[in-house]
């Protein structure tokens, strides 16, 4: 990490705001116009990310056919969040020189090879390679999709606010989280070849998807020259460090208590609380990142400090109502847990995002924000491999409780600083994308 942001000058072929850059209004002959491309691009996030999520709910089914562990569930899982680390360290901001088309295509279709890995390589290192394939995907869809649908929006309604793209991409990417475990739950509940009926499903709308990304218009001017190639970068000034390793341990946090939710969850579920449905698996899942994202967008215009302290509580009392309710056991209570910790999570995130992007210059904002999803992410592999490690040794109900009491150790150490910084600022509009 840099100490300092140095002055970097513009590239030719850099994304400019709509008003400022007239190319981008023009299309390709046989693309879309920009507002349907918008809603198709939408689209396609929603599915990706409704993929990734998908074999959530299905862990418990490998579990019982192969005989492995909660740690090796927590092994499969973490091989999807290195996936992400990876391509958003590597190839999280290319898009902005080589175009928003050229990354999104190959990285659905990329997609498509996980959930054929899937179908074709059910073994456990199989799993866990189709896993990584998928985090691969991710890490360039996340970037490239959520930059893709402001620009489209700019051209498709020229100088109205960014409300609508700010939404329909949290809607796209934790709309998709909750829908792939229900999904998936649902048709491995009442279809037939529980462990091959989702992915053959996913193929068809991944493969559409594509297609809808093919007819969209790009949104970057590509310039004669390419920029040399660079890993991204994280630039913080000296004075801003501290908030700033506060805002990525919340992130931390927040990604570990979804994780929790997108990995051994069901399972806890499944066989502590003696629920087995697949339905109700994908039902669990769904309650916590739906409320991340109803109270992202219920909160997304509220002050960055009035979110962090919802965000604070909410996750603190979601996580005791959790421990509480693995240890009663209490399902109803376990789903109420859930639901104010994912709530929580998902105004923790926003806060953080939005304190990240106060105190960050200009010129350095794309590679800051990048930092803090890099902390995020690791945030999401290990704390469950923590949880997953803990069950060889003790029950999931001490597990759960240590990683409650980690998590809450985590937000009590930094909500602090955060309440400290957030009451210096107002709440600005916030632009979250990847940009060298």
């Amino acid at each position: 990490m840099s100490t300092q942001t140095p002055f970097r000058p513009r590239p030719e072929n850099a994304v400019l705001p709509a008003a400022a850059s007239e190319p981008r209004t023009r299309r390709r002959a046989g693309s879309l116009p920009h507002g349907p491309g918008f809603w198709l691009v939408a689209a396609a996030f929603l599915v990706a990310m409704a993929f990734s999520a998908a074999p959530t709910p299905l862990y418990v089914l490998y579990q019982h056919r192969d005989h492995f562990s909660s740690f090796v569930v927590s092994v499969v899982f973490a091989a999807y969040a290195v996936g992400v680390i990876v391509s958003l360290f590597l190839a999280g901001h290319i898009s902005d020189w080589l175009g928003r088309r050229r990354v999104l295509l190959p990285a659905l279709l990329l997609e498509g090879v996980a959930a054929l890995l899937f179908l074709l390589w059910p073994t456990l290192t199989g799993l866990i390679v189709a896993r990584l394939v998928t985090g691969l995907g991710i890490g360039m869809i996340t970037a490239t999709a959520t930059a893709h649908l402001g620009e489209l929006h700019a051209v498709a309604c020229p100088g109205a606010r960014r409300t609508r793209a700010d939404l329909t991409s949290t809607a796209a990417n934790l709309g998709g989280l909750c829908l792939g475990p229900l999904v998936s739950g649902l048709l491995a509940q009442f279809v037939a070849g529980p462990l091959r009926t989702p992915y053959v499903v996913f193929i068809v709308l991944l493969l559409l998807s594509a297609v809808g990304v093919a007819l969209a218009p790009e949104t970057v001017q590509l310039g004669d020259e390419r920029p040399a190639y660079r890993p991204q970068r994280v630039s913080v000034l000296p004075e801003d460090r501290a908030h700033f390793l506060a805002s990525a341990t919340a992130a931390f946090a927040a990604f570990a208590i979804l994780g929790l939710f997108s990995s051994l969850a069901p399972g806890f579920v499944a066989v502590t609380m003696h629920h087995p449905s697949r339905a109700l698996a994908g039902l669990v899942t769904l309650t916590a990142f739906g409320m991340a994202a109803a109270a992202q967008m219920l909160l997304g215009r509220a002050a960055v400090r009035h979110q962090l302290v919802v965000g604070l509580t909410s996750t603190s009392v979601g996580l005791v109502t959790v421990s509480a309710a693995v240890w009663l056991p209490s399902l109803a209570l376990f789903l109420a847990g859930g639901a104010a910790a994912g709530a929580g999570a998902g105004i923790l995130l926003k806060g953080s995002i939005s304190t990240v992007a106060d105190l960050a210059a200009p010129a350095a904002r794309g590679e800051t924000l990048a930092g803090l999803f890099l902390c995020g992410y690791v945030g999401l592999a290990i704390p469950v491999l923590g949880i997953g490690v803990a069950t060889l040794y003790v029950s999931s109900q001490i597990a759960l409780l240590g990683f409650a009491v980690a998590v809450l150790t985590l937000i009590t150490a930094v909500g602090r600083r955060l309440l400290a910084y957030s009451g210096q600022t107002t709440m600005a509009a916030v632009e979250v994308a990847y940009r060298p």
